[in-house]
């Protein structure tokens, strides 16, 4: 008898533990206030910031919260917007507005504050907004990661390398990426499944991608050294005050049907409950990509249902978080009314390939602009994707563009608020880092890279020292 009670003893304390931890694991997911500033900074003083806070009322009842918007400092005279709302119990609403940066050039924090009853919520953002004559920073201002690149061929010269990374040296990569400013991390995929639409069988065999991390909706993973590289990741960008797109992908290339979208808001789940409690999980990154045309007419109902119905499912529990797509900039002309039907669910469309316009469409400069008109209709942001590969050899291995390329695009191209690369992993590396996938070229245009970046930073700070002295 005392040892069948020791035996009941010992399983119900087991089962509290397992209690306990599950519990934990759902609490550290229950924000109570969230502060997404589209873009992050830095921004110039040409572009208008979109403000958002995102308010959960983790209660049993519904209440009233007052959500107060302020400029540096805590008080009436530098409150930028207020709004009451009601949530009701156990859901998270949105409040967000417009705010032009224009004649506000310098550092600067956004400050969130909340009050229901006798509770007040606080948070903050650092954003520092530069003096401009066009919307673009004029530097690069993130890029992709890949734990694995999923064409064997392009990814030839880097992809034996990045395989063998370990946890801690993906956070190292992360910190030499925060070392250039690149603070935008945009995750290719975190499900790894080369398939494409329409050529797979997915819906009646079932899905057999395999993922980069410990996921329990599938059981195979990638063979890659890393144990978590997401959380690695995520970690490091807590510790540099970075932001990153969450993944959500791979399906099947180019595939938004409605198989497609219940499998994206299944992994979601997932990847909100296991990661979305650190600071710098930004937004959302649908994997699956597109042409800019947005396919054939089928394709153009797809993708339109496919963002109205994940938008609609995040933001009942990450209603800040933005959501990003990145097509390429080519035939865009006739998919403008699905642009307009699209857009309203689709927070930050990131294109890419504007230098490289297929000949008789339209040039680099009209698409961006094309685009950007779009964006302003529906309210959304445009972003770009800049490509810091050529293609190289029989088999187009990406290796990395020479300088001139990159600088040319950042000089070219001064309508987006913000320019992210694809990608860091194998295309540059710190000279620092242990381990330098895709060898000696990679460090070569990081080095030219940050001698630009330091060109750039020059006249601010002799400009800031001769105000030094001046006031004296």
């Amino acid at each position: 008898m005392k040892k069948l009670r020791f035996i009941l003893i010992i399983l119900a304390t087991v089962m509290f533990g397992n209690l306990v931890a599950q519990e934990s694991a759902v609490n550290k997911t229950k924000p109570e206030l969230s502060l997404t500033l589209i873009p992050p900074s830095p921004v110039t003083d040409k572009i208008t910031l979109d403000i958002r806070a995102g308010v959960w009322n983790n209660t049993g009842l519904e209440k009233k919260v007052n959500v107060s918007f302020y400029l540096d400092n805590e008080k009436a005279s530098s409150l930028l917007h207020q709004q009451e709302i009601s949530v009701s119990a156990g859901t998270a609403s949105c409040v967000k507005f417009r705010w032009p940066t224009a004649g506000n050039a310098g550092l600067h924090k956004i400050i969130l504050v909340t009050k229901s009853g006798n509770q007040t919520f606080r948070t903050e953002r650092n954003m520092e907004i530069r003096a401009s004559t066009i919307r673009s920073t004029k530097q690069i201002d993130g890029a992709w990661i890949n734990f694995y690149h999923w064409s064997e061929a392009e990814g030839q010269y880097w992809n034996p390398a990045i395989k063998t990374l370990t946890d801690s040296q993906w956070s190292e990569l992360m910190d030499a990426q925060h070392s250039i400013e690149m603070n935008v991390i945009v995750m290719q995929e975190v499900y790894k499944n080369q398939m494409y639409a329409g050529k797979h069988t997915i819906e009646k065999d079932g899905y057999h991608g395999l993922a980069f991390y410990p996921s329990e909706l599938y059981p195979g993973r990638v063979p890659i050294t890393a144990v978590d590289p997401v959380e690695a990741v995520l970690a490091a960008a807590d510790k540099d005050g970075m932001n990153v797109f969450m993944a959500v992908g791979m399906y099947a290339w180019f595939d938004f049907t409605v198989g497609s979208l219940e499998w994206h808001k299944k992994l979601a789940d997932e990847l909100w409950q296991k990661y979305g409690h650190h600071p710098s999980f930004y937004g959302w990154y649908i994997s699956e990509e597109q042409d800019g045309s947005l396919g054939n007419e089928q394709d153009r109902k797809d993708i339109v249902a496919f963002f109205k119905g994940f938008s609609d499912y995040v933001h009942r529990f990450a209603p800040d978080k933005p959501i990003m797509l990145a097509p390429n900039a080519h035939s865009l002309r006739g998919a403008e009314e699905t642009y307009r039907k699209l857009l309203p669910n689709l927070d930050i469309i990131c294109p890419f390939a504007f230098h490289r316009m297929p000949e008789g469409d339209l040039t680099g400069e009209k698409a961006a602009q094309k685009l950007q008109d779009l964006c302003d209709e529906a309210g959304s942001h445009l972003w770009m994707d800049m490509e810091v590969f050529d293609f190289f050899g029989p088999d187009n291995a990406l290796v990395p563009r020479p300088i001139e390329g990159l600088l040319s695009d950042l000089h070219r191209f001064p309508i987006f608020e913000k320019i992210l690369c694809y990608q860091y992993p194998g295309l540059l590396n710190s000279p620092s880092m242990s381990v330098k996938p895709g060898g000696e070229n990679t460090v070569k245009l990081f080095l030219d890279y940050k001698k630009y970046l330091d060109s750039m930073k020059a006249p601010a700070k002799k400009k800031n020292k001769a105000a030094a002295v001046k006031t004296k």
